[in-house]
């Protein structure tokens, strides 16, 4: 008589409890980065677990310190941004907020972009400054400006990101970074807009590069993610806040942000190519009355554009003053488009659009606003990969209901 399959002399509720599960390792190699859809890994050695849970590393143990598909997507990203290591967590501001909890503590000092996202001011604000840390916001493009607010001391942090948001104002990295060194400070860039297929900011000195990954390297608009890149030292110490703090990012959001990078050359290429083309219909457009976009030779930061990115490409984020516009002009504006989504996010296939006072920088007084140049006419608008005369015909449309308004 033929032996019974492994659990059949096993009672029912056990079998449908542990057969089929925690198969013996097999020799073959997926080629796709499966998902560890797992809260806890085992091991026949309890050596080996004792040591994954002292922090091993390519060891896993519990799904707080680490999980197989999320170390995939980590890979991945510090490949592309050209650095030792990478930490992923549940959402960018939880990657920002670690990155300045590593490096501050009670009585230090950040020197912070004055043209940040908004959501990353309200962080400075509401959580570090309790804390007994100042922020002291600049000009990152003036680096005399820069460099007198590192010379009152005690900064150990320069916040900055690549293209700015919502004006996109691009950064000199190589020489901010160097005059942060200089006096002692690390420096930490926001990415997102830019990407590593446009810029990597650790290149040129950067300490901590962190992502939005719900952006861009997702771009499709289904996951919410962050990333932080950098060197394997301050990686451990990014990954001790995180286990504590319990901001990870799980499998299944790492392997859509993972399967995103595959396309990104492609999408950022195509959008690049899209954003160029719509930057340079708005400036001919009437309604229109300034145009904020790298690409074109008017904007402030055109310069330092063409000697950061690939030749031709200059992301694929364009901002619009519309001419006279009120808020509810904007809202009408946003109300008659057909094809562009009013979203509060960018970076995804399609094209998207934002009213900075509605929503990114919604928490911040008018007066900080305009001090900021952010007037109540401005639009952001994210490219997508559609067609770009789809793109087009769709603002025209939308820019002459507002003209019959």
């Amino acid at each position: 008589m033929t032996s019974l399959p492994r659990w059949m002399d096993r009672r029912f509720a056990t079998r449908a409890v542990h057969a089929g599960e925690r198969p013996a390792p097999r020799d073959v190699v997926p080629t796709v980065t499966p998902i560890y859809a797992a809260s806890t890994f085992l091991y026949r050695d309890i050596e080996r677990m004792d040591a994954a849970l002292a922090g091993a590393e390519g060891v896993f143990v519990y799904g707080r310190y680490g999980n197989p598909t999320t170390e995939a997507l980590e890979t991945a990203i510090a490949a592309l941004e050209e650095q030792e290591a990478a930490l992923a967590f549940g959402s960018g501001m939880a990657a920002l907020h670690a990155t300045i909890l590593s490096c501050v503590e009670t009585g230090d000092r950040i020197v912070a972009s004055r043209d940040l996202y908004g959501q990353t001011i309200s962080l400075l604000r509401a959580i570090f400054s309790p804390l007994g840390i100042e922020t002291t916001f600049v000009d990152v493009l003036d680096l005399d400006q820069v460099e007198a607010a590192l010379r009152r001391g005690r900064v150990r942090l320069v916040l900055c990101e690549t293209i700015s948001n919502p004006l996109l104002r691009v950064t000199d990295l190589p020489a901010l970074t160097e005059l942060a060194h200089r006096y002692g400070a690390r420096v930490a860039v926001d990415n997102t807009f830019a990407t590593p297929y446009l810029v990597r900011p650790g290149t040129f000195g950067a300490d901590y590069v962190i992502h939005s990954a719900t952006k861009y390297l997702g771009g499709h608009g289904d996951v919410t993610a962050g990333l932080v890149a950098t060197a394997a030292e301050r990686r451990w110490e990014l990954n001790e806040i995180n286990k504590t703090v319990g901001s990870i990012l799980g499998p299944f959001e790492a392997y859509l942000v993972l399967r995103g990078l595959k396309t990104l050359p492609l999408r950022m290429r195509a959008q690049c190519e899209n954003a160029i083309r719509v930057a340079n219909w708005l400036v001919t457009h009437p309604a229109i009355e300034r145009v904020y976009f790298p690409g074109l030779p008017t904007h402030p930061s055109h310069d330092t554009a063409v000697r950061l990115f690939p030749p031709g490409e200059f992301g694929a984020m364009v901002a619009f003053d519309i001419r006279g516009a009120t808020r509810d002009r904007i809202f009408t504006f946003l109300q008659s488009l057909e094809l562009i989504i009013p979203a509060t996010t960018l970076g995804d296939v399609y094209s998207e659009v934002l009213y900075p006072v509605m929503a990114s920088h919604r928490g911040l007084s008018p007066e900080e606003r305009q001090a900021m140049g952010i007037g109540e006419g401005l639009v952001r608008l994210s490219v997508g990969i559609e067609d770009a005369e789809d793109i087009i015909a769709d603002l025209e449309r939308a820019l002459a209901q507002i003209a019959e308004a």
